[in-house]
């Protein structure tokens, strides 16, 4: 009596990319936060000679951002766990969540420092007198942190994270909020009247712009936790890695969840009615494995195998699929 076919084992081409993916989000979390400690450094020794609020909030959002990526590095290693008796998907869903909270975290403090600011721009205006190269401290800061931000977003992209991408978006209002303090610390110097209600403004703004890029990276992390359609491309992508397999007629329902470095795919491929049971099934074997090799981030597929009749396909979009 035939024995049941073995499981068709992944190349380990797919192993090598996931562990590509963990080690290429790792190093630029890492080399993202000792750049962001260097500059702390500079803006806090800028902050103790100067007592600029502008200065002092863009050196606090730099070290709250620092936090953030510890964090993330951590909930990262634990994304990538394999699949246990508790959590059959795998672990992948600790990636979103961390940068939910992370993106919460960033709207909380930026709302708190609004109405501080605030409420220190209703004081009474002092006349502040400041050296007129400080401004280069946030400036300097501006560009390093735009670099770091456009590396990083390269990265989250590619690799589909979107706890990066919110990771990233802490650099980009690093630097937002370092422009906003080089032209603060430059209006100072020439309007020293009102240096102090021009410095609590540019703190103001950036506080402002950190609830308002939070928001959206608290939108995109939490596309992925309700599982929310992901984009037409990688509808594609599973659609061309099954239909290169040998057998398979057409496709049909496809669905498709993503989480942090993970996800499931569950496809309909039709096939010759007359095959064998046996056949059937080593087929979805062979289009679980083209997906994955296409797709190194699937962790798991479901197939299912539907007869194929000619005129009788019904295309179904992404959305309903």
């Amino acid at each position: 009596m035939p024995h049941f076919p073995n499981r068709i084992a992944l190349p380990v081409t797919v192993t090598q990319a996931r562990y590509e993916r963990k080690k290429q989000l790792q190093r630029s979390v890492t080399w993202g936060v000792s750049i962001r400690l260097a500059l702390i450094l500079c803006e806090l020794i800028g902050v103790a000679f100067f007592n600029s609020s502008a200065l002092f909030l863009d050196a606090l959002s730099s070290l709250l951002d620092v936090f953030c990526s510890l964090l993330l590095l951590f909930f990262i290693r634990l994304a990538e766990r394999p699949p246990d008796r508790n959590h059959p998907f795998g672990h992948g869903r600790y990636e979103p969540l961390a940068g939910l909270q992370l993106a919460l975290l960033l709207v909380v403090v930026g709302v708190g420092m609004f109405f501080f600011q605030i409420f220190a721009l209703a004081q009474h205006p002092a006349e502040r007198i400041i050296n007129g190269y400080v401004w280069l401290i946030p400036f300097g800061a501006m560009v390093m942190l735009e670099f770091c931000y456009r590396i990083t977003m390269y990265t989250a992209k590619k690799q589909n994270s979107p706890a990066l991408a919110a990771d990233a978006m802490h650099y980009r209002i690093d630097g937002v909020a370092s422009l906003f303090a080089t032209i603060a610390l430059i209006l100072v110097v020439y309007f020293p009247a009102w240096g102090d209600a021009i410095d609590h403004t540019g703190a103001l703004l950036i506080a402002g712009f950190m609830v308002v890029l939070g928001s959206l990276a608290v939108k995109d992390n939490l596309n992925q936790l309700i599982d929310r359609i992901p984009a037409a491309r990688y509808f594609e992508s599973v659609r061309k890695a099954s239909s290169s397999v040998s057998g398979v007629l057409e496709t049909e329902k496809i669905r498709i969840q993503l989480y942090g470095p993970d996800a499931h795919v569950d496809i309909d491929v039709e096939v010759d009615p007359k095959l064998s049971v046996e056949r059937a099934h080593k087929i979805s074997q062979k289009v679980r494995i083209a997906i994955q090799k296409e797709w190194p981030a699937v962790r798991d597929v479901t197939v299912h195998i539907e007869p194929y009749y000619p005129n009788d396909h019904k295309n179904v979009s992404e959305g309903d699929a």
